[in-house]
């Protein structure tokens, strides 16, 4: 049925408790292990499938189980399609490689069920031009499994789809998938890990030393890929279940995405300007884009995936999430700074701590976020293996053999492309995407700063109508003489440390202000405190205000927009903005669509 989402977190594939009293599972959050490898020379092997499952193996310390210790928190591999031997285990014919998609779905364990699934999914698929080749059902052991993960397992069948009548390949062929995909998660009982030409995922409710036997096709010596990603998960934020293990269509995260509440909101406020000549019909039915239920990682999986497959690179689209900290880098390259500025007004950041490791099938690679509180090292040998990992040895190396390593630095791509057999380096990719459009010609024209906004005269307030403004909005007299009265004085804001015994606003039997009932979401993770004058490097109170564009087709306008450079402003500053259409200051500015107070380089949840 319509609005039918995959995974909530409660879901026959989720362990989970369902919301009750004063608990939601939306509040919980997770931090991983991730790694990748791949092969230079781009030539598919299964050694590196071996070695990558090893690699899992030596991440089992960052992953975790439940009580049951054979009940994983969850763990998988994400490689390219293995085409040969997919033809020796389906008994019907496949079209070249490239020009079908396939992948594995995880249906309701009840047999009537799930061949109503099934029977929707050839429905929407002929709907949305492809043809279903077929159904591989997917061969298990689960003997190791705990009744935990056994209560909550999915049957496994991959499908295997091809464009109908005339033969569709490439990214053709992943946005027909993807659109299949996305209406078969909402409309029937069904989720995929992956459905694509170019990779294909195995994960579930798994530890890292089941993976490998749970599915028998990782050990055949015919499964064979040029890279893989693997991913150990400790569900620190969410439960586990087989949908939300990682890796994803094409990210495996270890951390967390702090900012996540005001990025899913955003990204739905956005779906009415959504438009794509790329992606076909109408985008509606693909909507919500952030599945409700998911993970701070499958959505921004989601979100990547959006970006990727209307237009953009992968790594483009990775960077337009994962900015590095560009606002007070003063030596960085104009064109490049460019570039951030213009995407800022577009995306704000999806900000960690995360190391996001990402792969489209043919390019592979690492982000850090601009803080580097998830770092990750790497390593390549003279034979062309490239390891990147969350920590050291997760593979035995020859050190004699190593002709590089390092670690990944904030802000910074480490990005190996099979196709091209070489590791593209950070300034190579920023230089060449900061050179795709004339950023910083679109911005000189539509962005203004505030202070260059011409001033105007805005009414000065009375002794009488300030005092009856401050005890509208509940100001009291220690308000007035412990916090604005030094202030003024000295311009600087009393510092205290005494705690509050008044009941919340939601507890209280006096009255309280709409304002009271609402606070500010941190993270309830370990990590470092930031703010905008300690860590000014990385973060910054910058914002802006205006109308915004189609997030897909930018647009010399989609940044015509004022910036704030602190969320706070004057009565003057309110004047200029109140009058910005005046006298052409900036004609046909519209000021109803807020940007928000979110600090753009920096940490939180945009206002």
């Amino acid at each position: 049925m319509p609005g039918h989402h995959a995974f909530p977190p409660h879901s026959r594939f989720s362990s989970a408790p369902p919301a009750q009293g004063l608990y939601d599972p939306r509040h919980e959050h997770d931090a991983c292990g991730v790694a990748f490898v791949a092969n230079l020379s781009g030539e598919a092997d299964h050694d590196i499938v071996a070695k990558a499952l090893t690699a899992l193996r030596n991440l089992d310390h960052r992953g975790a189980a439940g009580a049951e210790p054979n009940s994983g928190d969850g763990a998988g591999i994400l490689m390219q399609v293995p085409d040969a031997f997919l033809r020796e285990v389906v008994d019907f014919e496949l079209p070249p490689p490239g020009s079908y998609a396939v992948g594995t779905a995880f249906l309701p364990d009840d047999v009537e069920q799930a061949q109503k699934t099934r029977r929707r999914i050839e429905e929407i698929a002929a709907e949305e031009g492809l043809e279903v080749l077929g159904w591989r059902e997917v061969p298990i052991e689960s003997d190791l499994l705990g009744k935990t993960a056994l209560g909550v397992m999915p049957v496994f069948s991959q499908l295997f789809l091809a464009g109908a009548g005339a033969r569709v390949g490439g990214m053709a062929l992943e946005r027909l998938a993807f659109c299949l995909r996305k209406r078969a998660e909402r409309e029937a009982e069904v989720y995929f890990p992956s459905l694509s030409s170019r990779t294909l995922a195995y994960k579930g409710m798994l530890t890292t030393e089941q993976l490998g036997h749970f599915y028998p096709d990782l050990t055949d010596e015919r499964v064979a890929s040029a890279l893989a990603v693997v991913h150990s998960r400790f569900s620190t934020n969410t439960f586990p279940s087989w949908p939300l293990a990682h890796p994803f269509r094409f990210i495996a995260h270890n951390g967390e995405i702090n900012t996540v509440m005001g990025n899913r909101n955003w990204m739905r406020a956005r779906e009415a300007l959504l438009d794509s000549d790329l992606i076909g019909g109408d985008l509606e039915r693909l909507y919500p884009i952030c599945t409700q239920g998911a993970s701070d990682s499958a959505s921004f999986d989601e979100v990547l995936e959006l970006l990727h497959l209307g237009g953009r690179t992968l790594p483009h689209s990775v960077l337009m999430m994962i900015p590095e900290a560009w606002e007070n880098h003063a030596e960085m390259d104009e064109k490049r700074r460019a570039f951030y500025r213009f995407h800022a007004s577009l995306m704000e950041p999806w900000d960690g701590p995360a190391c996001v490791v990402f792969t489209d099938g043919s390019q592979i690679g690492a982000v850090l976020d601009r803080n580097g509180l998830r770092p990750s090292r790497y390593w390549v040998t003279d034979d062309g293996l490239v390891v990147l990992a969350s920590e050291v040895g997760v593979l035995d190396l020859d050190p004699a053999r190593v002709v590089r390593k390092g670690r990944l630095q904030p802000g910074r791509m480490f990005l190996v492309d099979t196709d091209e057999h070489r590791i593209i380096e950070d300034e190579e990719i920023k230089a060449e995407l900061a050179a795709e459009h004339p950023y910083d010609e679109w911005l000189h024209a539509g962005l203004i700063q505030l202070k260059d906004i011409p001033e105007r005269e805005h009414i000065v307030h009375t002794h009488a109508s300030v005092t009856r403004r401050q005890q509208i909005f509940g100001y009291t007299e220690e308000e007035l003489r412990i916090l604005l009265t030094p202030m003024a004085n000295t311009g600087a804001e009393p510092i205290g440390s005494m705690g509050t015994d008044s009941p919340i606003a939601a507890l209280s039997d006096k009255p309280r202000l709409l304002f009271d009932y609402f606070s500010q979401l941190f993270a309830q993770v370990t990590n470092p405190p930031l703010d905008a004058i300690r860590e000014e490097l990385v973060t910054s109170l910058a914002g802006t205000i205006g109308p915004e564009a189609n997030l897909l087709e930018p647009a010399p306008a989609s940044c015509r927009q004022v910036v704030l450079p602190f969320p706070v402003i004057s009565n003057d500053d309110l004047a200029k903005i109140r009058h910005i259409n005046r006298d052409g200051d900036m004609p046909g500015f519209i000021t109803h669509v807020s940007r928000g107070l979110y600090p753009v380089e920096g940490r939180g949840t945009r206002g």
